[in-house]
């Protein structure tokens, strides 16, 4: 509580551990929300951006320019992750990140009239993937509609390879964030043929009992569940109360080893989520940062959070967005232009930060990188990989993208 408290009141830099060096720096700009909403997820993230950047100092910089993480509270408020977009964007970043679709949203006008490039994986418009329409927004990372046909893929091969007849409940809390992935949900349900029911529960979250109670007289076969944080344990507490096996449940990824220790480890045996990057700490590039930073008394926040599979989607993000300007200086020089960077992650290909993502690649069309998944399994001590990465009904996704950006075109041209 102590680090987020500090963390609440102060826009701090990544630029504590530096060689001695002339070099320009590459400022990227981290508008998070650090005192409401998503505070169970912006501290893990910040503190791996940080920890990211300081790596990279020890070995030089991007191409030799030092790196600057520099992050500033929102509170989730739309008008101040404007004011923080305008203030950094003075200070000479180019390349944002609000990790609220609520912020996303009310920034990206101002990103598209500027020219500056906006990583907005894991929140904001999904539809923000189609490169043709959004050109400066890189949502790299599967959207919820890809994600939700993930999981039903994966109900598909749970299920003989076939799906009809197969009863799906989609849990969710009914606000924007839940309700995103019911047009693809009943899409698939139309084609595959599997029985799909809704049952949302209102914010905050912790009034769930009328959903399960209905849940319980459907009698799923697999329950897909959009909810955030603790709204997990409450669902877990009600599958206990109305006698439904914990593994028929299905998280979206917002479900980390935090919300495993509040249901209990023990407890929560059977229960999966889909994710989008590999947890744990064992991996080449989180076993280099504790090596170099952590063990020598340098890391940016608690030791304990490199278990967290936030902190590796902080990784995951940054290293996508470090990649992207690494080869932008590579490929067109120093000084960088949105446009420069832009091209840089538009070059990206096969790139698995560290085996930590499925490989990614990104064209001018493609902004999201193939959105891969897999779905994953707790078994009482660890999260066990239940697929391989998967994107699956790509082409009923898309038709989703298509759709709604040429929406969005369409009322840009009108104003």
């Amino acid at each position: 509580m102590k680090y987020l408290s500090i963390m609440a009141g102060l826009a701090w830099t990544a630029l504590t551990v530096m060689p001695a060096t002339a070099a320009d720096p590459m400022r990227f700009g981290l508008c998070y929300d650090l005192t409401k909403v998503y505070t169970f997820v912006t501290p893990q993230a910040a503190q791996a951006a940080k920890d990211y950047a300081d790596l990279l100092n020890l070995k030089g910089g991007i191409e030799g320019h030092p790196v600057e993480m520099i992050v500033q509270d929102h509170g989730n408020e739309p008008q101040r992750g404007i004011e923080c977009y305008e203030k950094l964007k003075r200070d000479g970043v180019m390349v944002f990140d609000m990790l609220s679709t609520p912020v996303s949203r009310a920034v990206l006008p101002r990103i598209m009239k500027d020219g500056n490039v906006m990583i907005q994986s894991l929140a904001g418009r999904g539809d923000a993937v189609d490169g043709d329409v959004f050109k400066w927004v890189f949502p790299i990372g599967p959207t919820y509609w890809g994600q939700a046909s993930n999981d039903i893929e994966y109900i598909k091969q749970k299920s003989g390879g076939q799906l009809k007849g197969v009863k799906v409940a989609f849990l969710y809390v009914d606000y924007p964030f839940g309700q995103e992935p019911i047009g693809i949900l009943k899409t698939l349900a139309a084609k595959e043929g599997f029985d799909l029911q809704l049952f949302p529960y209102p914010l905050p979250g912790n009034d769930q009992a009328s959903a399960w109670t209905q849940i319980r007289r459907f009698a799923p076969d697999w329950i897909i569940s959009w909810s955030l944080s603790n709204m997990h344990v409450i669902a877990s507490r009600e599958m206990k109360r109305n006698g439904i096996a914990l593994d028929k449940y299905i998280a979206v990824n917002w479900l980390n080893e935090v919300d495993i220790g509040n249901i209990g480890a023990e407890a929560a045996k059977g229960i999966k989520r889909g994710t989008n990057v590999a947890g744990g700490s064992n991996h080449p590039l989180i076993q280099e940062i504790i090596k170099e930073l952590y063990d020598k008394g340098k890391g940016n926040g608690d030791r304990k959070n490199l278990d967290d599979v936030y902190y590796n989607t902080g990784l995951a993000i940054w290293s996508i967005a470090v990649e992207g300007a690494r080869l932008a200086i590579k490929k067109d020089g120093w000084p960088l232009t949105p446009e420069k960077i832009k091209n840089g992650l538009e070059s990206i290909k096969d790139f698995n930060a560290n085996d930590m993502i499925a490989p990614v690649t990104v064209t001018a069309q493609d902004h999201g990188g193939g959105g891969k998944t897999r779905i994953e399994m707790w078994d009482g001590a660890k999260w066990v990989p239940q697929t391989d990465w998967i994107a699956a009904y790509t082409d009923d996704v898309w038709a989703v993208v298509k759709a709604q950006s040429a929406e969005y075109a369409k009322s840009e041209s009108q104003k």
